[in-house]
């Protein structure tokens, strides 16, 4: 059977339970810090960034499969990345 989905707010409607279950299997290893949102926005700027026609099947092995540690390392650089932005906001702003 396939899906087809018109968004992908709709996507993410679809395989918020295996986000849930990663998130909670995460959590449990000590992960405490990472979100749904965060499983989800790490798949789709790292791992499905130029994915073409990727079946819900894939979506759904990709979020169980990901590793605690990749997604805190993208976390951590996203966090520095909004720290530079900041600063150089910051920076801009006295010029």
């Amino acid at each position: 059977m396939d899906y087809e989905f018109n968004s992908q707010k709709e996507l993410f409607v679809r395989v918020r339970p295996a986000l849930r279950s990663k998130c909670s299997e995460l959590q449990r290893l000590g992960f405490s810090e990472i979100k749904e949102f965060d499983i989800w926005n790490y798949l789709i700027i790292k791992k499905w960034r130029s994915a073409q026609g990727l079946m819900l099947s894939d979506i759904v092995s990709d979020i169980m499969n990901l590793s605690g540690n990749d997604i805190s390392k993208y976390l951590e650089q996203k966090e520095i990345d909004d720290k530079r932005r900041q600063t150089l906001s910051s920076d801009l702003d006295v010029i």
